[in-house]
């Protein structure tokens, strides 16, 4: 492991004319990669589930407010190790540095067949489940069945869902300054429905906040006010996340010592006012047990402000939200099974780059073949729970990775140092431990479930590795 960074300029030329990956995303394209890859569904669709899940509006709020507050120490640990270390893979690349190789290793295999998966087939649902506010036969039962005391029902969103996330991943396919584009016209048009939504609701005076239940059950007290915040903060994490996947495209992001914290921090900030503007608006606009009844909040207060025409318009738009939200999540993701693929450690063929379009064509196929199998298995409700339990377990070693930097390398070139070390880096690393916890403790069959697909790795690794020590022989 070396502490010393390639001059940006010869690492552009030598990728430009070598058989691997291009620096071709700008301060611009990367700011709009984080800002689309966190605007996703979870905006227009999970304070319903957070006002079920705590019973009053100033519970909500907190649960947002505190969650924004962690995810915003994050992401200034995410800005310092991606300055620090701009390659393809991420986390998988900080976590080698900072752990060693079967921590890279276990973050790789856990985002490459759990959590990207299904974070691409949880947007996925999201997508149809906009759809399905304008054409509710989307919803429409083909079968059911049980297994032991579940029930499964699989209705015509599912297949719909895979065979998007199959058009997506073509779509990735092509290029990746052509990705790199969509995702400023995409964050535009997110940020501009959001916007639209906020101004409408600000206008809105037909009812005045008085007429409005202030809680649909009973509040929790003492310790139960924890465990609610904390059980809806889970959704609000599923729509804050985002912020740490711009690094896994550190090798294709121009200037990356100065851009890629920019565009994590200045991302997340826009995001993150956006998310309290429109929260606003939701309750401004509906009565909390609407709220809380709700299957889709937002499109439910456009209707209110503009009539089903204006809803129709604002659905349309939030599922192209959807849309580019997938497309980055399939982005960024092919990049740590290719990172792993060169090092040896996953199945070789998620290593080939595509001569023509110079994008990772083994790693995009693989992701997006388990992405639109597990579209087929659940719904979004279902699926967002395990993404956010498998994905903080590795915030929290990320954030113990760069603690440990700190300590060990003293003398590493770090382009940005995050800003409030070493308070920020162990608020976000508590507040990780606590709510993988929490949800092991709400969910523990899913989570248990998450654990061992991560712990199935463990043996790969060691036979990964003992191949590529021995074909070095």
């Amino acid at each position: 492991m070396t502490s010393s960074q390639p001059d940006p300029t010869q690492s552009e030329v030598s990728q430009s004319h070598g058989g691997g990956l291009v620096r071709g995303l700008t301060l611009r394209s990367a700011t709009a990669i984080v800002i689309s890859d966190t605007i996703g569904t979870g905006i227009f669709l999970v304070t319903s589930d957070m006002a079920r899940a705590v019973g009053s509006v100033q519970l909500v709020f907190a649960a947002w407010l505190v969650a924004g507050f962690i995810v915003f120490c994050g992401a200034f640990c995410y800005a310092e190790l991606g300055a620090a270390f701009p390659k393809a893979g991420g986390s998988y690349v900080y976590l080698n540095e900072g752990l060693g190789p079967l921590w890279g290793y276990l973050f790789g295999w856990m985002s490459a067949v759990l959590e990207r998966p299904v974070g691409i087939a949880t947007l996925a649902a999201g997508f149809l489940r906009f759809a399905a506010f304008l054409f509710p036969a989307i919803l429409t039962p083909l079968f059911t069945t049980h297994i032991g005391s579940y029930e499964f029902v699989f209705t015509v969103a599912q297949p719909l869902a895979a065979l998007v996330v199959v058009a997506v991943t073509a779509v990735n396919y092509l290029s990746v300054k052509f990705g790199g584009g969509i995702q400023v016209f995409l964050t535009v048009l997110k940020t501009g429905t959001i916007l639209l939504i906020v101004i409408g609701g600000l206008f809105y005076t037909r009812y005045a906040p008085n007429d409005f239940p202030t809680r649909i059950v009973v509040l929790p007290t003492g310790l139960g006010i924890i465990g609610a915040v904390l059980t809806a903060m889970v959704p609000a994490m599923w729509a804050y996340n985002g912020f740490n996947d711009l690094g896994d495209l550190g090798e294709e992001i121009t200037e990356p010592g100065k851009n890629i914290p920019r565009a994590i921090v200045f991302g997340f900030l826009t995001v993150g006012t956006l998310y309290l503007l429109a929260n606003i608006v939701y309750f401004r606009v509906l009565a909390f047990t609407t709220v809380a009844e709700s299957m889709h909040v937002a499109s439910d207060v456009v209707q209110r402000l503009a009539g089903s025409r204006g809803a129709a318009a604002l659905t349309i738009a939030m599922a192209i939200s959807a849309l580019g939200a997938l497309h980055v999540v399939i982005l960024t993701g092919a990049r740590i099974p290719f990172a792993m693929a060169r090092d040896g450690v996953f199945f070789s063929f998620a290593g080939r780059v595509n001569p023509r379009f110079r994008t990772p064509s083994g790693s995009l196929l693989f992701l997006g073949g388990v992405g639109a199998v597990l579209a087929l298995t659940g719904t979004y409700e279902e699926l967002y729970s395990l993404f956010v339990f498998a994905v903080w377990i590795f915030f929290a070693l990320n954030a113990i990775a760069m603690i440990r930097l700190r300590r060990k390398q003293p003398g590493l070139n770090r382009p940005y140092r995050a800003f409030g070390y070493p308070v920020t880096a162990y608020v976000f690393l508590v507040a990780a431990i606590a709510l993988t916890v929490n949800l092991w403790l709400v969910r523990p069959i899913r989570s248990t479930l998450g654990l061992l697909v991560i712990a199935a790795g463990i043996p790969l690794f060691y036979r990964w590795r003992k191949n590529s020590i021995a074909s070095l022989h």
